[in-house]
């Protein structure tokens, strides 16, 4: 199956909403290796899934540029652009079997008989199908249905795929199946995925690479590791994974390292610095008032000593990790440290140290 190479350039898309404008997509650019697996992630009504029907050509751009493999997509017919898409709604024909329901699209395209008994024969049994091309979809569980819908979009032999929330439907366990299925699937026929979902996990677990969207606007694009460790804004930082944010003073300027003083007095070197805006370079002095993000990985608890004395309020086991939750002076907010082991020694209640890996904290200078 072929793969293809996308690009876009400053896609912007308008809607009318009550004699206002309201614009969904505001000049979002990036592109899309051939084969690459891409996520489009951010929260509900940030225009993700508006720039992914746009790309379909199920919405119209107000202005931008669609190129694939070199090619103006703009002014090619969605039923040309030889595009796969699942949504959300599996959207299955209860009336018609599981066979007819794949072969449906080839029909109307007017594939010969033979081509199409070939076509969804092949694509049945590359997702695991063939045993139920006979049964209708009301005798199938919710994955089987999802992968009717996957079998679907495969069987035009698509140059890209376009997945739109494809596991909101189903249950926690059966999406982390699932997405693995997905992502096992697109390795195999190395076509070209756009993904579209809120849910960082499953970004993050399939991903090549992710575009992390907030109010229509394209706000980081990288790998999962260069996001998840070096989130350009708060934003990105507070949507990806879980953080501690605590309130600072610089102390110490430099790049890309910096000191800063924590609200107890305590002093951290080095801390990452990340500059929201370019022109900050020249005005980061001593005394300034940043934010530092820490991931509760990236914290410890102490007996005896540390950087920052806390008392622990909550106590918490979540599957393969614990949970502390501390009070301190340093921070406003409850601070969260993870571990995947439990500390001894340290209870409810007590009085503990928290030890933070400075190296590994961001600084946002704001």
């Amino acid at each position: 199956m072929a793969d293809a190479a996308l690009t876009v350039r400053n896609l912007t898309k308008e809607f009318a909403v009550g004699g206002a404008t309201v614009t969904a997509v505001d000049r979002v650019s990036f592109d899309v290796r051939g084969g690459e697996f891409f996520t489009m992630l951010g929260p509900s009504g940030c225009g993700k899934t508006t720039t992914l029907r746009v790309i379909a050509g199920l919405e119209s751009a107000t202005s931008g540029e669609i190129t694939v493999d070199g090619r103006d997509f703009m002014t090619v017919p969605p039923q040309r652009r030889n595009i796969g898409m699942v949504f959300q709604s599996y959207a299955l024909f209860p009336h018609l079997t599981i066979f007819e329901n794949v072969a449906y699209g080839l029909r109307l395209r007017g594939i010969g008989t033979d081509e199409i008994g070939r076509r969804v024969a092949a694509t049945l049994a590359l997702l695991q199908l063939e045993t139920y091309a006979t049964r209708h979809p009301a005798a199938l569980s919710g994955g089987q249905q999802q992968r009717v819908s996957l079998a679907r979009a495969l069987v035009y032999e698509p140059t890209m795929l376009l997945l739109d929330e494809p596991l909101a439907n189903l249950d926690a366990k059966l999406r982390m199946m699932m997405r693995e299925e997905i992502r096992a699937l697109q390795r195999r026929l190395g076509i070209t995925t756009l993904y579209v979902t809120h849910d960082q996990e499953e970004a993050t677990a399939v991903s090549d690479r992710l575009a992390v969207f907030d109010r229509g606007r394209l706000i980081q694009l990288g790998t999962p590791e260069e996001i998840y460790t070096r989130p350009q804004t708060l934003f990105v930082a507070d949507f990806i994974g879980r953080a501690n944010f605590l309130p600072v003073r610089l102390s110490i300027g430099g790049s890309p390292a910096a000191g800063v003083t924590l609200r107890n007095g305590a002093n951290l070197r080095p801390v990452r610095q990340v500059r929201l805006e370019s022109a900050e370079a020249a005005t980061l002095s001593s005394g300034d008032a940043g934010t530092v993000m820490i991931r509760p990985e990236h914290l410890a608890l102490d007996t005896a000593t540390g950087d920052v004395p806390c008392r622990v309020v909550r106590i918490q086991l979540l599957g393969g990790l614990i949970r502390y939750t501390v009070q301190s002076d340093a921070s406003p907010t409850d601070i969260r440290v993870e571990t995947t082991r439990a500390l001894p020694g340290i209870a409810e209640g007590a009085g503990v140290y928290l030890r933070i890996a400075a190296a590994d904290a961001v600084l946002y200078h704001r």
